[in-house]
C-alpha cells in the first residue's frame, strides 16, 4: 500500500532540515501566555516553563533567543515618500559595490501600474551570500527613480529570491529608458525604509549598491478585456476563472504564454497563494472568511482574504481580538445589516454586510485581473438555482461598476448540469433530438440542494440546439461539508479527551454509534437520525468538561480561560478540516496519525499530518492545563464512515425519497453528484439504496491532479464552458426555469386561535396564495414558518400601519399585483377589515405580504413587504462558540 505523508519542515533530500524557528515582537504581542510558555517548551527555554513569568517576561526570554527582526521592506503607500526616496538617492547614491554580487534578475519585465507583482509573476532573483530580503530600486540611466519593489525570499534553498511590490507601488515612465535594478545591503536597505515611511530629515549616509541593468522593460496599462470572468462564490469556497481566447487582450504577456501561466484558447482558473504552510503554494480555490487587519480608520478598514486570514488566526493561537467572518454567503437575505467589526489592537467600526462582500470579491476579481494581465468589466457569479433573484440583486447592488452576466448567468446546479452536457457533445455520446432527465444533488460547504432539469440536443444546421427545462425540488440550508467536519470535530474531541484522562477504549467508535454499519440505513428509516446519535451525542457532552470548546459560554470568564477555550475549538476545527480532506481527497489513505515533524516514523497506509504546535487546555480539577503531548491515537477510514454514514444517508433519503416511493425517480436517467462532500463514497452507498449505481454521475480520480477537487470546479467549469460556446455561436441554448417546490408552510391564528396554513408544504412557489383577516385597525399580525416535519423556524411579525394606507380601485391592484390578489377575494372585505395576502412573485425565495382594507367601501392597500425563507442561507453557525 502506498503511504502518503505530509510533513513540515524537510529538505530537499528528505532528511529533516534543522528546526530554526525565530519570532518578531509583533507576533509575540498578539500571543496569549500560554502559546508563550508552550513556545519555551518546545524551544527548551527551561526558564520559561519552569517558573511563573508574567506575560513581558515570556516575550523578553523568547525575544533574546530567538527573536527576529521584523523586514523593513516599502509596501503600503506613504504620501510624499517616494519623492524623498528619490532625493536620497541624487545625494547619498555614491558608493557602488564591486561586481554584480553573483546577482542574476531579469532580463525582460514588464509591469503595469496598480497592479501588484508577486512569486506568481515569476520574476526571480538568485545571488550568493550577498542580499537578504530588501528593498530594490528602479531607475533609468539618470538614476531617476521608476519605482520601488521588495526582494522576497523564494522558499528555503539559499541565494534564491523574487522581486515583488503591492498594487499600491508607485511605478512611474519617464523618457530615458535604460532601465536598471539597483540592489542594496540590509542596512542601506532600511535607511531607504526610514527615508519612505518617515517625513524628518534623516543623517547623511552613503548607500552601496549593486547596479543590474535590465535589458528590457515594459510599463503597460491594462487592457480590459471582453472575456468573462466567473466567480463560484460558496459558502465554504470560491473559486473563479476564464476562458481566454487568443484575442482576449491585444498586447498579451508572450512570458506567461509561454511558461504556461496563461493558456489560450482554454479555461484559466485563478489560483491563490496559500501562506499557511511553510512552504507557499499556489491552489485555485480562496476560502470564503475575511478578516479586519486594520480598522483604525473606519472609512479606509484594511481586510485579509481567505488563506491570509486563517494564517493570521493560527499564529495568534485564534486569541486576537480582531473580527473574522466565515460563510460570507449566508447574509444574501439580509446583506445591507450592519457588523461591529474589531481589528487585533482592539479598535472598532461599524461596517455593512455589503461591504464586506464587495471586498472579498474585488480581491478575488483583482488577483484574476493580476494572473490574466487585463481588467475584466463583466462577470458570472453563480448562485443557488433558488436564490438566483435575490443574489443577482445583491451582486449587482454592491458591485455597480460590473456588468453582471444575466441572460447567460446559470445557477450552480445548471452550470453544473452543462457541464455535462457539453461532454456529451464534445463526445458525441448524445442521442439527437432524445428527452434525458437528470437530478442534481450539490453539497457544499453550507448547504445541500437538489434540482431537476429535462434536456434535449438537436444538432441543427448552424448549431447545437439544446433545450433545458429545470426547477429546484429541494435542499438543506443547514447541511454541508462543514457538518462532515464538526462530527469529525466531536469524535476527535471525544477520543482526545477520553486519551487525557486514561481511558482510551472508552472512546471506541462501535460504543458511541453502537449499531451494526449495514443497519444504520434501516435504523435511520424506523427510528430518525438523532437516535443513531443518541450516545454520541452524550459523549461530546461529558468530553466538554475535560476539553471545553464552547468559547462563547466563557465570555464572562477571564481573558486567559476565554482565549483557552476558543483556542480548542478552532485548533480541533483546523485538525478536523485537515483529516477530513486527507482521508476523502486522496484514495489509498485508511488511517491518520497526528505527530511533530520530529516523530515521524514510516507505516505502510498511515498518513501522518504533521503539527508543528500541539497546544490544547484540559480541565484539571477545576483549572487549566496546558497539554504538550501528542496523543498516541490513529483514526481510521472505517471509524470515520460509520461516523457519518447516519448524517449522509438522512440528507439523500430527505431528497430522494419521495421521488422513489412516487415511482419517479427510475425516469431520470441522470444523478449527478457535485460539490466537494460528494466525492465521499458513502453519498454512492445511500444512493445505491434508492437507484443503481450505474445511473449515478460520480468521478472519483485515483490521484487528484492538482488540490481542488474535480467535483469542487465542475459548477465554474460548466459556466465557463456555457459562456464561450454561446460567444462562439456553437450552441443555441432555450432554458426554462419551472417554479421551486417550497418545502416549507406558513401559517397564521384565527382571533380564536385557530391555525390556518397559508403557504401549504411542497407547493410550488408560482402556486402561493392565501390570506389571514384582521380588524382593520391591527397594528401587527404574526406568520410562522415551519419545516416539512411541522417543526417551527421562524416567527415573521408585519407591522401593519393604517395611517399608511393609500386609498385605491380593484384595478390599480390587479394592475400592480395580477392575480395574486384576486377579485373575489378583494370584494368580500367587509368595512373595518383588512386581509393580509400571502404569494410569492419574480423568482424570490420567500413571500410577500400585502395588506388590504376596507374603510366606508373604499378599497385601501398598505406597503408590501417581502420575509425570506431563510434569514440567513444557513441558519446552523459552527464558529459561533456553542459548538
Amino acid at each position: 500500500m502506498t503511504m502518503y505523508s505530509y510533513r513540515l519542515y524537510t529538505g530537499k533530500d528528505g532528511r529533516k532540515a534543522e528546526y530554526d524557528a525565530k519570532y518578531t515582537a509583533s507576533e509575540l504581542a498578539e500571543m496569549t501566555t500560554f502559546q508563550l510558555r508552550d513556545i519555551c517548551y518546545r524551544e527548551k527555554l527551561v526558564e520559561g516553563f519552569v517558573n511563573t513569568l508574567d506575560r513581558d517576561k515570556l516575550i523578553s526570554l523568547i525575544l533574546k533567543f530567538r527573536g527576529a527582526e521584523g523586514r523593513r521592506l516599502i509596501r503600503s503607500y506613504k504620501n510624499g515618500g517616494f519623492e524623498r526616496v528619490e532625493e536620497a538617492l541624487h545625494k547619498y547614491l555614491n558608493q557602488p559595490l564591486s561586481g554584480e554580487g553573483g546577482i542574476q534578475a531579469p532580463v525582460r519585465m514588464i509591469l503595469y501600474p496598480g497592479m501588484r507583482v508577486d512569486r506568481k509573476d515569476g520574476y526571480r532573483v538568485t545571488a550568493g551570500g550577498a542580499l537578504t530580503e530588501s528593498n530594490v530600486l528602479l531607475v533609468n540611466e539618470q538614476n531617476e527613480l521608476c519605482g520601488i519593489l521588495n526582494l522576497i525570499k523564494d522558499g528555503d534553498e539559499p541565494g534564491s529570491f523574487f522581486l515583488a511590490a503591492d498594487q499600491e507601488a508607485e511605478i512611474r515612465r519617464t523618457p530615458n529608458r535604460n532601465y536598471s535594478l539597483l540592489f542594496f545591503r540590509q542596512q542601506d536597505s532600511d535607511y531607504l525604509h526610514k527615508t519612505y515611511y518617515e517625513e524628518e530629515q534623516l543623517p547623511p549616509t552613503h548607500l552601496y549598491y549593486y547596479r543590474i541593468p535590465v535589458a528590457e522593460l515594459e510599463i503597460r496599462e491594462l487592457e480590459t478585456t471582453s472575456a468573462v470572468l466567473a466567480i463560484d462564490f460558496g459558502t465554504t469556497n470560491t473559486t473563479a476563472g476564464a476562458y481566454l481566447d487568443s484575442s482576449y487582450v491585444g498586447n498579451r504577456s508572450e512570458a506567461d504564454v509561454l511558461q504556461e501561466r496563461i493558456r489560450l484558447d482554454a479555461i484559466n482558473y485563478v489560483s491563490f497563494a496559500d501562506r499557511t504552510k511553510k512552504t507557499e503554494e499556489w491552489i485555485e480555490l480562496l476560502p470564503t472568511v475575511i478578516a479586519v487587519k486594520d480598522c483604525s480608520d473606519p472609512s479606509s478598514i484594511v481586510y485579509e482574504y481567505g488563506f491570509d486570514a486563517l494564517k493570521t488566526m493560527r499564529s495568534s493561537g485564534y486569541s486576537s481580538h480582531a473580527t473574522v467572518m466565515h460563510g460570507l454567503k449566508r447574509w444574501v437575505n439580509d446583506y445591507r445589516r450592519m457588523e461591529e467589526v474589531t481589528d487585533a489592537s482592539g479598535n472598532m467600526a461599524v461596517v455593512a454586510r455589503s461591504e464586506l462582500i464587495r471586498s472579498y470579491l474585488l480581491h478575488v476579481i483583482a488577483t484574476a485581473e493580476h494572473q490574466f494581465k487585463c481588467r475584466f468589466k463583466t462577470l458570472h457569479i453563480s448562485s443557488p438555482v433558488k436564490l438566483k433573484a435575490q443574489f443577482m440583486q445583491m451582486f449587482r447592488d454592491i458591485l455597480p461598476e460590473y456588468t453582471i452576466e444575466g441572460s447567460r448567468q446559470l445557477d450552480e446546479g445548471m452550470a453544473v448540469l452543462f457541464n455535462t452536457i457539453a461532454d456529451q457533445i464534445e463526445k458525441n455520446t448524445f442521442m439527437d433530438g432524445a428527452a434525458y432527465k437528470a437530478l442534481v444533488i450539490d453539497c457544499g460547504g453550507g448547504t445541500t440542494d437538489l434540482s431537476s432539469c429535462e434536456f434535449r440536443i438537436e444538432d441543427g444546421h448552424i448549431s447545437y440546439k439544446i433545450d433545458i427545462h429545470t426547477a429546484y425540488e429541494n435542499g438543506d440550508t443547514n447541511f454541508g461539508g462543514n457538518n462532515i467536519t464538526f462530527r469529525i470535530l466531536q469524535f476527535m474531541k471525544i477520543v482526545f479527551a477520553s486519551y487525557y484522562r486514561g481511558g482510551r477504549g472508552l472512546a471506541d467508535i462501535d460504543r458511541l454509534i453502537d449499531i451494526p454499519g449495514n443497519d444504520i440505513f434501516r435504523y435511520v428509516d424506523e427510528y430518525g437520525v438523532q437516535s443513531v446519535y443518541a450516545s454520541f451525542e452524550a459523549a461530546y457532552r461529558e468530553a466538554e468538561e475535560i476539553i471545553p470548546t464552547r468559547f462563547k459560554l466563557y465570555e464572562n470568564r477571564t481573558r486567559e480561560e476565554y482565549m483557552r477555550v476558543r483556542n480548542n475549538f478552532y485548533f480541533l476545527w483546523e485538525m478536523a478540516e485537515s483529516m477530513k480532506k486527507e482521508f476523502f481527497h486522496k484514495t489509498g489513505v485508511l488511517r491518520n496519525r497526528f505527530q511533530s515533524d520530529e516523530e515521524i516514523g514510516r507505516e505502510n497506509d498511515l498518513n501522518i499530518t504533521a503539527v508543528d504546535r500541539w497546544y490544547l487546555s484540559v480541565m484539571e480539577n477545576g483549572q487549566f492545563k496546558e497539554v504538550y503531548q501528542y496523543p498516541d491515537v490513529v483514526f481510521n477510514i472505517k471509524e470515520i464512515n460509520h461516523l457519518i454514514k447516519a448524517d449522509i444517508y438522512e440528507i439523500v433519503r430527505k431528497f430522494l425519497d419521495e421521488f422513489y416511493r412516487s415511482g419517479t425517480l427510475q425516469d431520470y436517467s441522470i444523478i449527478k453528484l457535485t460539490g466537494q462532500s460528494c466525492r465521499i463514497d458513502v453519498f454512492r452507498e445511500a444512493l445505491k439504496e434508492f437507484v443503481p449505481g450505474r445511473s449515478i454521475e460520480f468521478k472519483q480520480k485515483a490521484a487528484d491532479t492538482g488540490q481542488v477537487p474535480d467535483l469542487k470546479l465542475a459548477c465554474l467549469r460548466g459556466a465557463l464552458r456555457y459562456i464561450s460556446a454561446h460567444k462562439a455561436g456553437s450552441i443555441e441554448a432555450n432554458i426554462v426555469h419551472h417554479a421551486p417546490v417550497v418545502p416549507y408552510s406558513v401559517t397564521a391564528f384565527t382571533h380564536n386561535r385557530q391555525e390556518r396554513e397559508l403557504v401549504v408544504c411542497h407547493q410550488r412557489l408560482d402556486q402561493i396564495h392565501g390570506f389571514i383577516s384582521r380588524p382593520a385597525d391591527v397594528g401587527e399580525v404574526e406568520l410562522f414558518l415551519k419545516d416539512s416535519a411541522g417543526k417551527l423556524r421562524h416567527k415573521y411579525v408585519y407591522t401593519n400601519e393604517a395611517a399608511s394606507h393609500r386609498a385605491v380601485l380593484y384595478e390599480e391592484i390587479e394592475q400592480e399585483y395580477g392575480s395574486h390578489i384576486p377579485q373575489e377575494e378583494t370584494d368580500s372585505i367587509v368595512n373595518g377589515e383588512v386581509k393580509f395576502f400571502v404569494f410569492a412573485q419574480n423568482q424570490h425565495w420567500g413571500f410577500h405580504v400585502v395588506p388590504v382594507a376596507r374603510r366606508k367601501e373604499q378599497l385601501f392597500v398598505g406597503e408590501a413587504r417581502f420575509f425570506a425563507f431563510e434569514n440567513d442561507l444557513s441558519e446552523l453557525d459552527f464558529f459561533d462558540g456553542l459548538k
